[in-house]
């Protein structure tokens, strides 16, 4: 038989390179994932062997560890659906996902229990074989199909493949562990006792069982005999009672079963009877996945029924606002051959999708109200969903009222996170409205020249800085009857004594400058609706709002960023009566509405308001010339 030579991928050359001298830090981590690798193989073939009868398994599904101290190897074999010699090539040569070097650049740049998060997300776990091991051996055979494939690598470069006999179906990889790895100091992968501590840590609840040969001593005369022991216990931990599992089982649990590497930040447990029957074992991960928000992401829990497993990413429990929710449910109420268009109608996953829903709400509302500093950690990870769920929820006012006090904001008072119902609780009396402003972050808010009114008088803003979140707000519309109000839009005044003695006397002076008003709007041109006087700027000389219905400049922003440029944002440009600025724009008026130095100051204080709000002007050297021209003189 023939043994052809490739050459690795060049994307996995590099992501070898990382998982074995820079990633792992954890040697151990190496025997979890292939035995993960392997109770999937086994969870293929009985799934397939549902629909094709040629496939029936005539043995019982098993995985096999032999540690072995004389040829300085570990070999992890098992009987699932194996591999044809295309799909080891696929599989293992090549790293055949989209944004594969947007997923290398960021592995690169993370460390320690970041990049091993990464890893778990690419689903290239078998390549840890490296990490212990200086020549890998894998040898499979698919089931239903009569000849394997052997394929050989050191995990440098290149590597061998050629077809090769095998009794059965399934995968055999033996690994060649290099010599840190099989002696007397802190690792000894060749010792049984210390494997099977490391399948109780790592794999004790894989579903299938995992053997391993024993000597067993006699007589002092008698030679030792082989004892096949099944070293995991494969009592689903979801059967036991909550009050007998330990937190460490759980995240250990949840690091095996759905392929996390950190504990996760929250663990749900529940067991419900009546109309239907089930069990759910979900967590919150500690990290968001690189992927969350992208179309790439595979969202949906694990369905188990009678404790015998169906399929993995169910999307039909929960909603796309709790994608990042990992886990399983197991309910004898489904049948084992369910398919996925029967689940979409299955009037069982509605009722146990909606109750694990409000479940979840009730916990992330206990977590907020017991510990703050748990919630504010899951809120930087996932706040965005919740904001996602609320804008979904448009005409949904049940999900608005759940989800509105779950949500926090970063505002002015003290540069926190708050609630809505502390924000409302802060509120002087006299104030009618809650203040919300959009913008990149914190600072380019507080810089923003209508906040300056808003600290004289002691009013709290909240940041809007997540592009989502003017959406949320627009979906909310109003908190404890108390409406949203923007003060980036053409209709926010503050309604106390004092701001309504200052408007009047704006609209005074704007009446005697009506036709200044409309020569700045003609010298600007298309750009802004239009330019008038304002009485919501102290120091500032310009600022830049939007029409009171249609999309904020933000969000014009945002939907730009999307390709979808045809929301545009309403300008209007205000300026200050009171600002030395304004005293030029009329002394150069006098000039004629032509002259250039009027032209030249309008445009560039059109373009100044523009790069307050963030946005940058069409032609940024043409600003700097005149401002340029300006200094000069």
């Amino acid at each position: 038989m023939s043994v052809e030579k490739l050459q690795f991928q060049a994307e996995t050359k590099r992501l070898l390179d990382l998982v074995v001298n820079s990633i792992y830090t954890n040697k151990e981590i190496f025997l979890r994932e292939l035995i993960s690798n392997a109770s999937d193989a086994l969870d293929k073939l009985r799934i397939e062997s549902l629909t094709n009868s040629e496939l029936a398994a005539d043995e019982e599904p098993e995985i096999f560890i032999i540690p072995d101290e004389k040829t300085k190897t570990i070999t992890i074999s098992d009987n699932g659906i194996g591999m044809t010699r295309d799909e080891v090539i696929a599989n293992i040569g090549t790293i055949a996902k989209s944004g594969t070097k947007d997923f290398l650049d960021k592995l690169r740049e993370a460390s320690g229990a970041a990049a091993q998060e990464l890893i778990g997300q690419f689903g290239v776990g078998f390549y840890s074989a490296f990490i212990v091991a200086d020549k890998v051996e894998l040898i499979t055979r698919k089931a239903g199909t009569d000849s394997g494939v052997k394929w050989t690598s050191d995990g440098l470069g290149e590597y061998e493949i050629e077809d090769c006999d095998k009794d059965s179906h399934g995968t055999i990889i033996i690994l060649h562990l290099k010599k840190d790895f099989c002696g007397d100091d802190e690792y000894n992968f060749t010792d049984a006792y210390e494997i099977e501590r490391l399948v109780k840590k790592y794999s004790d609840f894989v579903r299938y069982p995992i053997k391993m040969n024993f000597e067993v001593k006699g007589k002092p005369d008698e030679e030792p005999s082989i004892e096949i022991r099944t070293v995991n216990s494969m009592k689903p931990l979801w059967t036991r009672n909550k009050s007998e599992i330990t937190r460490e089982e759980y995240d250990e649990f949840f690091k095996q079963q759905v392929h996390e590497w950190e504990a996760p930040l929250e663990v749900f447990h529940v067991k419900a009877e009546g109309t239907v029957e089930y069990t759910a074992l979900l967590c919150i991960p500690k990290h968001a996945a690189n992927n969350l928000y992208y179309s790439d992401y595979e969202a949906g829990l694990q369905l188990y029924s009678r404790h015998v497993f169906i399929m993995d990413k169910c999307k039909d429990f929960l909603p796309d606002y709790l994608r990042f929710v990992k886990g399983l449910v197991d309910s004898p109420d489904l049948p084992l051959n369910i398919s996925r268009e029967i689940l979409q109608q299955s009037v069982e996953v509605k009722v146990i999708g909606k109750a694990l829903e409000k479940n979840i709400q009730k916990q992330l509302g206990k977590m907020l109200k017991d510990d703050r500093e748990k919630y504010e950690e899951f809120w930087t990870q996932f706040g965005k969903s919740l904001k996602i769920g609320v804008y979904n929820a448009m005409f949904d006012e049940k999900l608005k009222d759940a989800l509105k006090d779950l949500l926090l904001f970063q505002t002015s008072h003290e540069g926190k996170f708050s609630t809505l119902a502390e924000y409302v609780e802060r509120m002087p009396e006299s104030q009618k409205k809650i203040y919300v402003a959009p913008g990149k972050d914190a600072a380019a808010i507080e810089q923003l020249p209508q906040m300056e009114l808003l600290r004289e008088r002691g009013l709290e803003v909240i940041y809007l800085t997540d592009p989502v979140d003017e959406f949320t707000v627009q979906v909310l519309k109003s908190y404890a009857e108390k409406e949203f109000q923007s003060i980036t839009r053409e209709d926010f005044e503050l309604d106390d004594a004092e701001s309504q003695k200052v408007k009047a006397e704006v609209e005074e002076i704007a009446k005697s400058h009506e036709d200044l008003l409309k020569d700045v709007k003609e010298a600007i041109g298309e750009p802004v609706k239009e330019v008038r006087l304002t009485s919501r700027l102290k120091s500032g000389a310009v600022c830049l709002v939007t029409g009171e219905g249609g999309p904020s400049l933000s969000m014009e922003k945002t939907f730009a960023a999307m390709n979808n440029p045809l929301f545009k944002a309403t300008q209007i440009l205000e300026l200050n009566p009171n600002h030395a600025l304004f005293k030029k724009l009329e002394s150069l008026h006098e000039l004629g509405k032509d002259a250039p130095e009027f032209k030249d100051l309008c445009t560039t204080l059109y373009s100044l308001a523009l790069l307050i709000e963030g946005v940058m002007p069409n032609n940024p050297a043409e600003l700097a010339n005149k401002i340029t021209d300006m200094l000069t003189k």
